[in-house]
């Protein structure tokens, strides 16, 4: 990656295809040997994340990008999920980008927010 703005760029259209629900549009962001590791996925590649994670697309109403950090070639993001059902969850995710492809996803998991979550969230001063 020659400029930070690719790698945001990138980041940001990766959570797009999950608002969308645009298949080919995450397919063409994924590297060929692209792997997906978090606390319930060990580098997991391309065909098993499709089938375990992508289906969690139609749950998903958005993201909201609180903050993303990046540096070369990588990226960490935390972001703010919001599910049709109303629920909402903030999870932190490390991306590595290899000619202009996403190669490999880290998912830390992060808490269900709930309505005295974000009470207290507001209270310090978190948005």
């Amino acid at each position: 990656m020659e400029t930070h703005q690719t790698v945001s760029d990138l980041v940001r259209r990766y959570f797009a295809t999950y608002e969308s629900k645009d298949r080919n549009a995450i397919e063409a962001l994924l590297s060929d040997d692209f792997t997906f590791s978090s606390p319930l996925d060990d580098h997991i590649d391309k065909t098993v994340y499709f089938k375990r994670c992508w289906p969690n697309s139609q749950t998903i109403r958005s993201f909201r990008i609180e903050k993303l950090f990046e540096k070369g070639n990588e990226a960490f993001v935390r972001y703010e999920g919001e599910r049709y059902d109303g629920g909402k969850f903030r999870c932190t995710e490390f991306f590595r980008i290899e000619g202009n492809k996403i190669k490999e996803v880290e998912v830390y998991f992060a808490s269900l927010l709930t309505h005295a979550n974000e009470e207290k969230a507001a209270k310090a001063g978190i948005k």
